[in-house]
């Protein structure tokens, strides 16, 4: 059985405050069609630990609380962050970054752009074209860029994985 310090569930809790404070702060590119949700770029996170899968979920949940989308982006736009942070974690030794980053695109694309057809009666394949899109700037590209600088850095490396998840 894994424990779960006090440390663990701090650094959950600090990265799912990070990704609500992101999204709700520059909602007005966070939400809707080309959604450009700078905290997309954590997902990468889940590369090192199985702990960031509940903290992006978590954190995407409670930003989507403020969705204009309704409460319904809670349920699917949790989703489509869960499946893509599980995909990620499970096949970590398989991924780097940019390989990583087709999770969230694709579920996202799917998930969300769905939603958005059902709900707000967009357009199907220019909503899932969308939200690709955003996710593509956000998770592989600044997410990314994001993920090797900081991985130059030993002392972030450690901050980030967990006791049981250490390379």
């Amino acid at each position: 059985m894994e424990s779960f310090s006090t440390r663990r569930v701090a650094k959950t809790g600090i990265v799912a405050a990070i990704y609500v404070v992101l999204t709700v702060a520059l909602s007005g590119i966070s939400y809707l069609g080309v959604q450009f949700r700078i905290s997309e770029a954590l997902m990468l996170l889940c590369l090192f630990s199985k702990d960031y899968i509940v903290s992006l979920s978590v954190g995407c949940f409670i930003a989507n609380i403020f969705s204009s989308v309704g409460l319904i982006d809670t349920v699917v736009g949790t989703s489509a962050t869960l499946l893509a942070g599980i995909c990620i974690y499970l096949l970590r030794d398989k991924l780097n970054g940019f390989t990583a980053s087709i999770f969230p695109i694709v579920f996202n694309a799917v998930f969300v752009g769905l939603e958005l057809k059902l709900v707000l009666k967009f357009p199907l394949f220019l909503s899932m074209a969308q939200v690709a899109f955003g996710e593509l700037v956000c998770v592989t590209l600044l997410g990314g860029f994001l993920l090797k600088a900081l991985m130059k850095n030993q002392s972030f490396m450690r901050l980030i994985q967990t006791e049981q998840d250490q390379i």
